[in-house]
């Protein structure tokens, strides 16, 4: 039904089609009037002096078409014209309607064409005329521009002009549509378009809300598709028109650019982006869960993004603090997973959107998993390499250890090391000189065992986080123990491996003046730690722990410990719990 001009016969520079125009245009000069040495016409003059550059159709018998014109005799006198009445004539060819003149004038006609037409009496009005309007044998002059072409047997006309690359799903019955158009006559004029009103249309397909042609043509198309549909009229306003700005019977051309589609009865839809092996655990309701992630509608605008705050976004999953499309599409999601989340508007922002996302828009998530814990989880230990030898005893709270390790955020970001600084890492264990979690995680090893441990945030740095570690993040550290130092009771700074001399006091007071000034205390003390028989607390600077030994001792702060001073801190505490009761 549709012919494309086609431009390849040329003959001398000239296309074929524009030679035999010109052909008949001289003869239309020569026969357009009647000359005292020529006879009158035998057949209607055709001259096209405007033809456009594509032609999709041309005018066959049957077609109905809506054409202007200017009706004059041969001296230039008008008798009618269409554009007097501001209404087009719109009527069927071929079929006695017109003036056989008229109807063999307008066949093979392309819309928005004009032609001038010579129409010789015998196949206008003849030997009668039309009283008081036109002569009998009057020679006719139309000039005719062609607006529009259409037949019963049409059907919506799709075009496809930009296919987007991914298509995830077509319109189908039922779903709801958002989209642009620009709404124009075949001859080009427009009468509407939805960019004007700064937002797109938004409604259902197939179900009486659109008229019939459009219904038809948005079926099948893919969000960001752009899409040129021609439908006639009968699929269209017919008869009556619309208003001022659709005439009856008009054809309609509407270019379109779906933004958007979802069916109310959707659920969120899961893409897995990139999985990453090894994946042990999957978020459930109740989780705290910290993610990236780039937010777009359907047609690829971007509304937000976690990545230009520079900044996770972190929140439960499961209880009512993100949208509940976004909810469920979370849940079962691993840590470090890449997933693209689509989110229909009724599990969104709904009919009223809000400042960034029109009503009722899907919306697409990429998310990037970073962690996820629970507020009950507790310190997750996997051991990479038991100990090179057997071992009897290992690190528990009071221990003085020695370890080094890698601390880095799951998605892999390194934080701290200890290998940075070159030495071991130390700490008591349980003294709360390091998190919670790591310290729990040191206990139980044994010295050259490597650990992995995975530490929730309420065992690290919380919600606030610290420096150059994130609030609420899970810590993954791997750790070996170097060296282990058994530690001494809660609040004890020196243990005897024996019991302790009968006289302790004569022991300390080297010179046997009677009084123990410090730096008699401190050779005692080393030679009792050099022969074997105590140890000091370790981890600190021994000569400030026998400084604080001598302190705790030197009762009156005179500089030395006399024999009523000095006191073991097992009597001292025996005597305390003598006094409590």
């Amino acid at each position: 039904m549709f012919r494309a001009v086609s431009p390849s016969h040329t003959f001398l520079g000239l296309p074929l089609l524009q030679l035999l125009l010109l052909l008949v245009q001289a003869v239309g000069r020569g026969l357009g009037r009647a000359s005292p040495a020529g006879g009158p016409l035998e057949d209607v003059v055709i001259e096209r002096y405007h033809i456009p550059r594509i032609c999709p159709r041309e005018v066959q018998m049957g077609d109905f078409v809506r054409y202007h014109y200017n009706g004059t005799f041969e001296d230039g006198k008008k008798f009618d014209s269409s554009y007097d009445r501001s209404t087009l004539v719109a009527i069927v060819v071929g079929v006695g309607r017109l003036i056989t003149g008229m109807d063999r004038g307008l066949m093979g006609m392309c819309v928005n064409e004009r032609r001038r037409l010579i129409v010789p009496p015998h196949l206008g009005y003849g030997s009668i005329g039309v009283a008081g309007l036109i002569p009998p044998d009057a020679t006719l002059y139309f000039d005719v521009v062609l607006l529009d072409v259409w037949n019963k047997a049409d059907t919506v006309q799709v075009s496809t002009l930009l296919h987007p690359a991914h298509c995830p799903r077509t319109v189908q019955d039922s779903d709801f549509v958002r989209y642009h158009y620009n709404g124009t006559l075949l001859d080009g004029t427009a009468f509407d378009t939805s960019y004007s009103r700064g937002g797109t249309y938004d409604t259902y397909v197939g179900s009486g809300w659109l008229i019939k042609g459009m219904d038809q043509g948005l079926l099948g198309m893919c969000p960001g598709e752009r899409r040129k549909i021609i439908i006639p009229p009968f699929l269209a306003y017919g008869e009556k028109g619309y208003g001022t700005v659709i005439p009856p019977q008009a054809s309609l051309v509407f270019h379109v650019l779906l933004i958007d589609v979802h069916n109310p009865k959707d659920t969120v839809q899961l893409e897995t982006l990139e999985l990453p092996p090894g994946c042990v655990r999957r978020a459930v309701a109740g989780d705290f869960m910290r993610y990236h992630y780039n937010g777009s509608l359907m047609d690829g605008t971007l509304f937000d993004s976690s990545y230009s705050r520079n900044h996770t976004y972190n929140t439960y999953v499961g209880q009512g603090y993100i949208i509940p499309g976004m909810d469920q599409g979370l849940q079962g999601a691993c840590m470090g997973e890449r997933r693209r989340i689509t989110i229909p508007p009724h599990l969104a922002y709904g009919e009223n959107g809000t400042d960034k996302i029109p009503g009722s828009a899907v919306l697409i998530f990429d998310v990037h998993v970073i962690d996820f814990h629970n507020p009950g989880d507790p310190v997750e230990i996997k051991i990479l390499s038991p100990p090179p030898e057997t071992c009897n005893e290992t690190a528990k709270p009071g221990d003085f250890v020695r370890y080094h390790y890698n601390c880095s955020l799951l998605d892999g970001t390194k934080l701290f090391s200890s290998h940075d600084y070159g030495d071991p890492q130390e700490a008591t264990l349980g003294a709360n000189k390091v998190i919670e979690g790591l310290d729990k995680g040191l206990q139980g090893m044994c010295v050259g065992e490597r650990r992995q441990l995975v530490v929730p945030p309420h065992l690290a740095h919380g919600e606030s986080g610290a420096r150059g570690v994130p609030g609420s993040a899970v810590l993954l550290f791997a750790v070996e123990l170097v060296s282990r130092e058994e530690g001494l009771p809660t609040g004890y700074l020196f243990v005897w491996h024996e019991d302790p001399p009968a006289n302790l006091f004569e022991g300390l007071d080297l010179n046997k003046d009677g009084e123990v000034p410090l730096e008699e205390f401190s050779t005692f003390i080393k030679a009792q730690v050099s022969e074997g028989k105590g140890r000091l607390m370790p981890g600190q600077d021994p000569e400030k722990t026998i400084a604080d030994m001598f302190q705790n001792q030197d009762r009156n702060q005179d500089g030395k410990i006399t024999v009523e001073e000095l006191k073991l801190k097992s009597d001292e505490d025996q005597e305390r719990v003598h006094e409590e009761l």
